[in-house]
C-alpha cells in the first residue's frame, strides 16, 4: 500500500479541503484524518456510517485510595503540576495530572496509585461502497497525541491490507502528531498559502518532512491572493530541488461546496479543475497516473 499524506505547516491553508478531493479523486477505498485534535476529514467526505470505536488509553493517572490516606499532604506539596486538591480528603485532578508518578513514589501510606486514563476515542468507519476511514478523538486535555495518531494509521492498514493507495489528512504545524504521521508513507504534499508567515511555515514543514525521507511536494491554494507570494513559494521550491505541483486559485464557490457534502472533485469550477491538475502530477510522482 502506498501512503499519500497531505500536510500544511499551519491551519487555515485549505489542507482538509484539498485532502478530500485528492481521495474522491482517487476513488481511495482507504484514507485517514491524523487531525485527532480537530477531525474534520469525516465531514469533507460526508461519512455518515456508523463508526466501530474503541477507547484509547493514554499516559496513566494518579488516583488516592481515601480510605489509606492519611491526609499528610505530602503529594500536594509535591505536585508540580498542581493536580493534587484537598476538600475534606484528597483527590486527584486527572485533567492537570502529568502521569510522572511521584506521588505514587512518594505516598508514605501507599495510598496514591496510578491507572490508565482514557485519552480518546478511536473511530473506524467501513462500508463495502466508501471503503475504510480511520480516525479518532483526543478528549480534552489529553496528551500523547502522537501515539493516538499511530494507532489510527495501524487499524487503517490492518483494515485495508489489499488496497493499493490511502490517503491521510495530517494536523497543521511541525509537532508530534505530524511526526507520526509522517512515519512509514511513500509522499507528503504540503499545501502553501501565499503570505509572509505561509512561507515560513511550509519551510518548516519541508525540513521536518525533509528528516523522515518521503517524497515531497508543494501546491499553493488562493495562489491568486498574493501573486507575488506564489512566486517566492515557487522560487524557494526550486531552491530547496522541492516539485511545485500546481496553484488552486480563490474561489468563492469553494464554500457552498464544501457545504452541500461535496469536495472540489465533485464540482466543476476553477478551484475544482485546479486540484484536478495537482491531483495528476501527484499521481505521476507517486507511480499511480492509471488512477
Amino acid at each position: 500500500m502506498k501512503q499519500l499524506l497531505i500536510l500544511s505547516g499551519k491551519g487555515g491553508t485549505g489542507k482538509t479541503t484539498v485532502a478530500g478531493a485528492m481521495v474522491r479523486l482517487a476513488e481511495a477505498r482507504a484514507c485517514a484524518d491524523c487531525d485527532v485534535d480537530a477531525p474534520n476529514l469525516h465531514l469533507v467526505l460526508d461519512r455518515r456510517d456508523k463508526p466501530e470505536t474503541a477507547d484509547y488509553h493514554g499516559l496513566p493517572k494518579a488516583s488516592v485510595d481515601d480510605s489509606t490516606c492519611t491526609r499528610c499532604g505530602l503529594c500536594r506539596d509535591i505536585c508540580r503540576f498542581g493536580a493534587v486538591e484537598q476538600d475534606g480528603g484528597f483527590r486527584i485532578d486527572a485533567r492537570a495530572c502529568e502521569g510522572c508518578g511521584l506521588c505514587e513514589v512518594m505516598c508514605p501510606a501507599g495510598a496514591i496509585s496510578m491507572h490508565p486514563e482514557v485519552a480518546g476515542e478511536l473511530r473506524l468507519f467501513s462500508d463495502e461502497e466508501q471503503g475504510v476511514f480511520s480516525t479518532a478523538r483526543l478528549k480534552m486535555g489529553s496528551g500523547t497525541t502522537g501515539l493516538l495518531v499511530t494507532e489510527v494509521k495501524k487499524r487503517m492498514t490492518k483494515s485495508a491490507k489489499d488496497i493499493p493507495l490511502a490517503i491521510l489528512d495530517g494536523s497543521p504545524g511541525i509537532g508530534c502528531p505530524v511526526i507520526a504521521s509522517i512515519a512509514g508513507v511513500d509522499m507528503v504534499l504540503v499545501v502553501a498559502e501565499p503570505s509572509v508567515s505561509g512561507i515560513s511555515d511550509m519551510e518548516r514543514i519541508l525540513d521536518t518532512v525533509g528528516w523522515h525521507g518521503p517524497v515531497r511536494a508543494v501546491c499553493v491554494n488562493k495562489s491568486d491572493t498574493d501573486p507575488e507570494m506564489t512566486g517566492l513559494i515557487k522560487l524557494r521550491c526550486e531552491e530547496v530541488c522541492v516539485p511545485y505541483v500546481g496553484e488552486i486559485p480563490f474561489d468563492p464557490e469553494v464554500v457552498r461546496i464544501v457545504n452541500d457534502g461535496l469536495t472540489l472533485a465533485d464540482a466543476e469550477c476553477p478551484a475544482g479543475d485546479a486540484v484536478r491538475s495537482v491531483f495528476a502530477e501527484v499521481m505521476r510522482m507517486l507511480g499511480e497516473e492509471d488512477i
